[in-house]
């Protein structure tokens, strides 16, 4: 599901299904929307997106949604996943002894920057990621 601008600037949206969580679904659809970014740069893309909607799955309300935009000048991409809890999550320092909880901490490192926009209903976690790569 895409928007119907055809600029890069144009914002892609992905509902998220509340029954499965088809991680590798939402992926595949990030990479053919990001097509024209760098290998490198879609790689990062691809692991916030990753962490940012499992962390639906795992912890948030639905209806909840996908949201890609890249702009050109400068390049960059944002992430923004939306739902419906108004819980917002937190980063935890890292340990190297945790199996769970490394999700913000990859967002974090990865990222220009984040954040958390609460909503009517909700809230909103985004992140901007640069593309310098990019042809």
């Amino acid at each position: 599901m895409t928007s119907g601008k055809t600029s890069s600037d144009a914002v892609h949206v992905w509902e998220l299904e509340p029954d499965v969580s088809d991680i590798g679904r939402v992926r595949r659809w990030t990479e053919a929307t990001l097509a024209n970014l760098h290998k490198d740069e879609l790689v990062d893309v691809l692991l916030v997106v990753t962490e940012l909607v499992t962390n639906v799955y795992d912890h948030a309300r639905f209806p909840a949604r996908v949201q890609l935009r890249h702009s050109t000048e400068p390049c960059v991409v944002t992430v923004a996943v939306e739902d419906a809890s108004p819980s917002t999550p937190v980063l935890r320092p890292f340990s190297p002894d945790s199996v769970r909880s490394r999700g913000l901490v990859l967002v974090d490192r990865l990222t220009k920057r984040w954040g958390i926009a609460k909503r009517a209903v909700g809230k909103s976690v985004w992140a901007l990621i640069p593309c310098p790569l990019t042809r």
